[in-house]
């Protein structure tokens, strides 16, 4: 799987998520959420949102931001974690490619099941003995650790009491706002183009779908929701954009660097496999094995006396 079908799969898996959690806060006959979800996640979320809104008279509006920026600023070293691990193996995966690009290059033109499944295995095997992870550094723990704190926020900005009847700088927070999500789809197609600017060349070009594919699935969720969960996709994208620029300008070029030195104490290893096929054809001037003498016509010397 390349890395432009990891990061679809991520997408679609954080959207699916996002939906199953919604569907778990239900609205009772007053109109008021209900469910274990809202009552461990979202009800917290909503004081604090009410509180900045309310006692400080910041506003609905503003209240979702500050409390967006808070959570932001608490999960943002634990995204920037996951970002370096990402970054060490993709830096590791460059600097092997001597080494990885033949064996996937007989893994591409393998014939037969057999070929195919012994490169693949001289491949798992080279990624082991260097170090290098086949998830590529993309660990489901973060991903989860932080989906509590996303999904306080998405039923907070949705469901407290007050926001449908607010304003924020013009737009009406219980409706949508083509404005908002126009912003919105900027937001994350910046961000997924400063994902492709440290790529090498080859993958840029397995990568611009997913330019396209992540604005376009922001603009299809924040469509059917009200402007109040789009201000917190608004913030969430200014902090995606910001810590793409760190791990691209602060983190990845001291990993290059760390890559490089480790591989200097401690030179890479190349994997050869032993489960190769051995070569039966027969060589040309040698005569089959086994190969059928011709019969001889025992009427032939008849045939020559009676001529």
């Amino acid at each position: 799987m390349n890395k432009s079908s990891k990061r679809l799969a991520l997408t679609a898996w954080s959207a699916g998520m996002l939906l199953l959690l919604s569907g778990c806060v239900r609205l009772d006959s007053s109109g008021n959420p209900i469910g274990t979800v809202w009552e461990l996640l979202g009800k917290p979320m909503s004081h604090v949102i009410t509180y900045f809104a309310k006692d400080l008279g910041l506003g609905f509006g503003l209240g979702i931001i500050l409390v967006t920026i808070v959570v932001r600023l608490i999960i943002l070293p634990l995204g920037l974690h996951q970002s370096r691990k990402a970054a060490y193996q993709a830096a590791k995966r460059d600097y092997l490619k001597p080494i990885f690009d033949p064996i996937n290059e007989r893994m591409k033109n393998a014939t037969t099941q057999e070929e195919k499944l012994a490169a693949q295995t001289e491949l798992m095997q080279a990624q082991r003995e260097n170090g290098v992870s086949m998830l590529g550094g993309l660990g489901c723990l973060p991903l989860l650790i932080q989906m509590p704190f996303f999904s306080a926020l998405y039923f907070a900005a949705r469901f407290t009491k007050g926001v449908s009847e607010s304003t924020f700088l013009g737009i009406n927070l219980g409706e949508r706002s083509l404005i908002l999500i126009a912003i919105i789809a900027l937001l994350y197609f910046v961000q997924s183009y400063l994902s492709m600017l440290s790529m090498p060349e080859e993958q840029r070009s397995q990568m611009k779908t997913m330019t396209y594919t992540m604005p376009l699935v922001m603009v299809f969720m924040a469509w059917s929701l009200p402007s109040s969960v789009g201000l917190y996709w608004f913030v969430g994208g200014i902090f995606s954009i910001i810590q793409q620029l760190i791990t691209t300008y602060l983190i990845k070029p001291g990993l290059r660097k760390k890559v490089e030195e480790e591989f200097k104490n401690n030179p890479p290893k190349a994997f050869k496999s032993t489960n190769t096929r051995k070569d039966v054809t027969p060589k040309q001037g040698k005569k089959a094995i086994n190969q059928p003498k011709p019969k001889a016509n025992r009427n032939a010397g008849k045939q020559r006396k009676r001529k």
